[in-house]
């Protein structure tokens, strides 16, 4: 997994959030500090869970002018659906070819449903020098990160 102090590795993918674009990580610093939530699924209850926690939150992540994007091996397509269904008021990146998980070193395997390098739970936060400055991730997948911790670390990342 990357660590504190390595540099994010930059990535291009399908940004969900009601149309389709393009996200470039490295082309959105300037929202720093950037809070990458990547999750397992769409539509699996801890998931569900977590992206509408991180929604009823997301006025404390405004406060700081900090940036949530969940992230997830999901299409685009799938992820818009999944955002109206839930209200969701972030960008979601659909990382389908697995890129994303890869390189920041967060995909396991389902292997007892057949599902490959999926994204495990875990956030990354990237200061506006494409720095990362927070990382949490667990093995499993039914945990949460601690919304608080999160929420603290994205304040100190502002530079």
């Amino acid at each position: 997994m990357v660590s504190v102090g390595d540099t994010a590795p930059d990535f291009t993918v399908p940004l969900a959030h009601g149309s389709i674009d393009s996200f470039t990580l490295s082309e959105r610093l300037n929202e720093a500090p950037l809070v990458l939530a990547f999750f397992p699924a769409a539509f699996t209850p801890t998931c569900t869970t977590e992206m509408c926690t991180f929604r009823d939150r997301l006025s404390e992540f405004e406060a700081i002018d900090a940036t949530v994007y969940g992230v997830s091996i999901d299409t685009p397509f799938t992820l818009n659906e999944f955002r109206e269904r839930n209200g969701l008021n972030f960008g979601l990146l659909g990382d389908s070819n697995r890129e994303v998980v890869d390189a920041y070193g967060v995909s396991m395997d389902f292997a007892a449903y057949g599902v490959d390098r999926v994204a495990k739970r875990a956030v990354v936060i990237v200061n506006a020098d494409g720095t990362v400055t927070y990382t949490w991730v667990s093995d499993d997948p039914g945990a949460e990160p601690d919304y608080d911790t999160v929420a603290r670390a994205a304040d100190e990342a502002r530079v």
